[in-house]
């Protein structure tokens, strides 16, 4: 199948399907050869309106998304987790952030679901995920249904840098709140990761504005919904605020007592939310 993402690119056609493993219950896990890396999926339900879960920093299915993959209704929905490069089980390559890291992301994920036979879709993407949805729209407006991001910003302020380098030791963190990266990927290793994402993403706080996408929200066609949580350590009131200006139609829904992960907090909320959002209009799929 060839991918259209800035003007056509072939992409390998090679995947292995595997059901039944331990970790995916009744979910379909695959891994499928996009743009020279092997990326590994879980794909649940078969319904018409098809989705694809796009994880935070260092995210994966197992950590992000366990809640949608197993919840969300199954006959209106087919729901595709996936782990980008370097994240998760799509190991190897070790993950790296050089500037175009989220472009790259949002090249994967659409030749993803390409790959996978999927002509149109929606995108559901939390914290760095939501940033890859806004530019993977922005690139394809052809191949987007709808859209819902969370925890997501299209720029880098001293705010924001504050946050980061607050919370760049994870050896401070809470046990609770490492031990499920530390299973995915050792206690070195995730630390090592975490302090490079830091790194990463303060390189976008050199560019004018602190730009990550700015120049591409108007591009965006697709409806849009923007959740926040209004108690969101991680990511200022005024990076929500900011989509909704920028994003043309686009709609802003605040979760009083949402936090960053107000989809694992608040699953059956969330869930709600993002299946209305989705199945109005009934939007053609075809």
């Amino acid at each position: 199948m060839t991918s259209v993402l800035r003007g056509g690119r072939l992409v390998s056609l090679r995947s292995a399907t595997v059901t039944m493993q331990s970790n995916c219950s009744s979910l379909t896990c695959g891994r499928q050869n996009v743009n020279g890396v092997d990326l590994y999926y879980e794909k649940a339900g078969t319904g018409k309106h098809a989705m694809l879960l796009l994880p935070g920093a260092l995210g994966s299915t197992k950590t992000d998304f366990q809640p949608q993959l197993k919840s969300l209704n199954q006959d209106l929905f087919t729901v595709v987790g996936w782990d980008p490069r370097g994240y998760g089980q799509s190991r190897p390559p070790d993950r790296d952030f050089p500037l175009d890291f989220f472009e790259r992301d949002a090249r994967d994920a659409v030749d993803l679901m390409r790959t996978l036979g999927f002509v149109k879709f929606s995108l559901v993407g939390w914290s760095d995920g939501g940033i890859t949805a806004l530019i993977a729209a922005a690139r394809n407006p052809d191949f987007i249904n709808k859209m819902v991001v969370w925890g997501s910003n299209a720029f880098v302020s001293q705010q924001d840098l504050d946050i980061y380098n607050s919370v760049r030791d994870v050896s401070k963190w809470s046990a609770r709140m490492r031990a499920p990266m530390e299973e995915v990927y050792g206690a070195q290793v995730f630390a090592q990761t975490w302090q490079a994402w830091v790194d990463g993403v303060a390189q976008f706080a050199h560019r004018a504005k602190g730009n990550i996408c700015i120049e591409l929200l108007p591009l965006i066609r697709c409806p849009t919904l923007i959740i926040h949580g209004e108690k969101d350590p991680m990511v200022p009131r005024s990076h929500p605020d900011f989509l909704l200006k920028g994003i043309p139609g686009s709609r802003l829904h605040r979760m009083p007592e949402g936090k960053h992960n107000l989809h694992l907090r608040f699953p059956e909320e969330f869930n709600k939310l993002v299946e209305d959002f989705l199945q109005e209009g009934h939007k053609s799929l075809n």
